[in-house]
């Protein structure tokens, strides 16, 4: 199944409702869309929250992200991945063109 990295962005209602049992709603939403959890990391800096989410398409990555964003009032930024392997595979075949 794609991969996807979603990344958070809490606003001032989103930091109201923080809880553990808010990020247990998140889990069963994401899967409920057909996603599993790779990982799930706060972070500092631009975003404050990256998760990395397998599922079965795109159109489950972005009904999740929608979902996300109505359950917790974060902003969520989702966007698919490739490994880096087969990236240098598709890259080595735009240079052969």
């Amino acid at each position: 199944m794609p991969i996807f990295m979603m990344f958070g962005k809490y606003t001032t209602q989103a930091m109201q409702n923080i809880s553990p049992e808010r990020t247990e709603k998140a889990v069963e939403v994401i899967k409920a869309n057909g996603g599993k959890v790779i990982s799930m990391y706060a972070v500092m800096g631009r975003h404050d929250l990256v998760f990395t989410l397998d599922f079965p398409d795109a159109e489950n990555a972005f009904a999740t992200s929608v979902a996300l964003n109505t359950l917790t009032g974060i902003a969520f930024t989702t966007s698919p991945v490739v490994e880096v392997e087969l990236f240098d595979k598709l890259i080595a075949k735009v240079k052969n063109i």
